[in-house]
């Protein structure tokens, strides 16, 4: 449970609006407003992911990574959109509502989500060749770490799965595939 520490906001997105409009025209570090809504708020979750809502939601404008600025009276529009009803529909159909990448889903009782490959935010669209089906623990793990990252973190818990099932042609697989991560960048 979060719990409001002053008294003087009501929520944490109003908390993070008030910062930026008292700082407009402020390039400002995600940390500066997570130390402000700690100051607000225990136990605030996330407040990292607040901030980049209002910047997905065209309230903020991103200037790198971590750093945001709210211009004085920006009218900003909407960075990102979801999958229309009809397009989620047809990407989990396609993928038989299950995970694409361990196969779990509706069948067994975990939750799917739609996708985008290429995120929205390095231009990937809301269409049905840019989705597909994750279940929620991969889709956080993507989103968390990134596509290689996710990548290279899911082909190391696979190998280590070759190995205890004693697999050697799947254990050989998932190690060519970290060589060709590393060939191309992956380093850790």
């Amino acid at each position: 449970m979060v719990i409001n520490k002053s008294g003087k906001y009501k929520t944490i997105d109003g908390c993070i609006r008030d910062y930026f409009e008292t700082h407009a025209d402020q390039d400002i570090e995600h940390g500066r407003v997570v130390d402000f809504v700690n100051e607000h708020f225990d136990k605030a979750r996330d407040p990292w992911r607040n901030i980049r809502q209002l910047y997905q939601k065209g309230f903020l404008i991103k200037v790198r990574k971590g750093v945001y600025r709210r211009p004085k009276g920006y009218k900003g529009e909407k960075k990102l959109s979801p999958f229309p009803p009809k397009i989620r529909e047809q990407i989990f159909e396609r993928d038989n509502y299950r995970c694409v990448v361990c196969g779990h889903g509706l069948h067994d009782g975990y939750e799917i989500h739609a996708d985008h490959i290429r995120p929205q935010n390095k231009g990937g669209k809301s269409t049905l060749e840019n989705g597909q089906t994750l279940c929620s623990e991969h889709n956080l793990m993507k989103k968390r770490y990134g596509t290689t990252d996710f990548l290279g973190k899911y082909c190391k818990k696979m190998l280590k799965r070759a190995k205890d099932f004693n697999d050697p042609k799947v254990e050989s697989l998932f190690k060519e595939l970290l060589e060709v991560l590393k060939k191309y960048g992956y380093k850790k």
